[in-house]
C-alpha cells in the first residue's frame, strides 16, 4: 500500500511496529509523544513460505516502506516492535516443532528477532500476536496513565486462539515464554455441550480447550461436524468444510440458526475461559478480538453479551470489570507491537530524582 491519506511525518523520535503474518506484513510508527503516525494498515507480502531468509528480508522491506512514507529519518528510530504468530519463546525462537506459518524445517527454532535486529541494525523487541494485541487493547483502552495500572486479559479468536494477560500494563509472559496462551487451557464442557456432543478435540491433543471450540479450526474440525446433521438441508452441507467453516460468519450476521448455535458455543466457552481467569488475575478488563468480532455491529455485539453473559462473577467483580471488543483490530497487533516497543525505549530513558 503506498497511499498517503492517514499518514502523518513525526515531530520527535519513533518506534516502529511491525506485523507479521502468514500473508503479509503490516507496520506502523508511533512517536515519543504516544502517537501513531498511521490509521490504516500499510501492508506487504510476508514471503513465510519462502523461508526465514526471505521472511527477514520482507521484514526489512516493510520497515523501509513505512519510514518512507511517513518520511521518518532513519536516524529518529529508536527501537522495532515485532510480533509473530506463536508458538515461540519470550524472545522470538519459533517453536522447535515449527508453527501454521513457520512449517517450514528451516524455521524450527529460528531466531526472527535476532535476525531481524541484525539486518535493521536496531534494537528488536517481540512478542506474539494475540499479546500485541492484547497490550494495544489495554493500553488504548486505559490511556497512558492508568494502563500502567490497570490489569486485562484478553482473548483473540483467529484461525486458532491467542491470548494476553497484562498486569499493570506489561504482558506476562512467563519463565518460557508461553503466559498467555490461553487456547489451550482444558475447560469444564458440562455447560458447553448438547447431549451427546462429543468432546472437541485441539491440533494439540488436548480435549475440550478453549482453542478446540473458539477457533476457526474447532469450527472445522468439532463444531460444523455434530451442527449441520441436526439442520438438515442447510446450504452450507453442500459446501467442502473448510468453506464452510470460512462462510458460518456471514450466516452469523443474517441469525442464521446454525451459525447461532456454532458462534454460541464459542462465546460460551470463552465465558468459561474469562471464568478461569476470574480466579486468577481478576482482570479490571475482559478483551475479546479476532475474525469472530470483525463483523457487523450487531453480530459482534450479540456475540460479547454472550460472553459476558457466559462469565460467571461475584457480585463485587461484576462492578468493577468491563467487557469490551479489542480497538482497531486489523492494526492492533502491529500497534501492540510498536507499544512493546516503546516502553522498551522508555524504561531506558533515566529518571528525573
Amino acid at each position: 500500500m503506498t497511499q498517503t491519506e492517514g499518514i502523518r511525518t513525526p515531530a520527535s523520535w519513533v518506534v516502529v511496529g511491525l506485523d507479521n503474518g502468514g500473508t503479509t506484513d503490516n507496520a506502523t510508527v508511533l512517536d515519543a509523544t504516544g502517537s501513531f503516525l498511521v490509521d490504516q494498515l500499510v501492508e506487504i507480502p510476508s514471503r513465510v513460505l519462502d523461508g526465514p531468509e526471505l521472511a527477514v528480508e520482507a521484514l526489512a522491506d516493510s520497515f523501509e516502506n513505512i519510514i518512507r512514507i511517513t518520511n521518518t529519518p532513519l536516524t529518529l528510530v529508536r527501537a522495532v516492535g515485532l510480533d509473530t504468530p506463536g508458538p515461540a519463546s519470550a524472545t522470538g525462537i519459533i517453536s522447535s516443532k515449527g508453527a501454521t506459518n513457520f512449517s517450514q524445517v528451516s524455521w524450527h527454532g529460528f531466531d526472527i528477532r535476532a535476525a531481524l535486529e541484525r539486518r535493521l541494525g536496531l534494537p528488536v523487541v517481540y512478542n506474539n500476536d494475540a499479546n500485541a494485541a492484547a497490550l494495544y487493547a489495554h493500553h488504548r483502552y486505559f490511556g497512558p496513565e492508568e494502563a500502567m495500572q490497570k490489569s486485562s486479559v484478553a482473548g483473540i479468536v483467529g484461525t486458532g486462539f491467542g491470548g494476553g494477560v497484562v498486569d499493570n500494563g506489561r504482558v506476562i509472559k512467563g519463565a518460557a515464554g508461553m503466559a498467555g496462551e490461553l487456547g489451550h487451557v482444558q475447560l469444564p464442557v458440562q455447560d458447553i455441550l448438547e447431549d451427546g456432543q462429543p468432546i472437541p478435540r485441539c491440533n494439540c491433543g488436548f480435549l475440550g480447550d478453549v482453542e478446540s471450540f473458539a477457533s476457526l479450526t474447532g469450527i472445522k474440525n468439532n463444531l460444523l461436524p455434530y451442527w449441520l446433521p441436526q439442520f438438515p438441508g442447510h446450504p452450507l452441507a453442500d459446501e467442502p468444510i473448510d468453506r464452510a467453516a470460512k462462510m458460518l460468519r456471514g450466516y452469523g450476521e443474517k441469525e442464521d440458526p446454525l451459525a447461532l448455535a456454532v458462534f454460541g458455543q464459542q462465546a460460551k466457552a470463552m465465558g468459561k475461559l474469562f471464568t478461569i481467569a476470574a480466579n486468577f488475575t481478576d482482570p479490571d478488563v475482559y478483551f475479546i478480538g479476532g475474525g469472530v468480532v470483525e463483523a457487523d455491529p450487531s453480530f459482534r455485539q450479540w456475540f460479547l453479551n454472550t460472553v459476558r453473559e457466559s462469565t460467571q462473577l461475584r457480585a463485587e467483580q461484576l462492578a468493577a470489570a468491563s467487557f469490551e471488543l479489542v480497538p482497531d483490530r486489523d492494526m492492533a497487533g502491529a500497534r501492540g507491537a510498536a507499544v512493546a516497543a516503546f516502553d522498551a525505549v522508555m524504561a531506558e530513558v533515566p529518571k528525573t530524582p
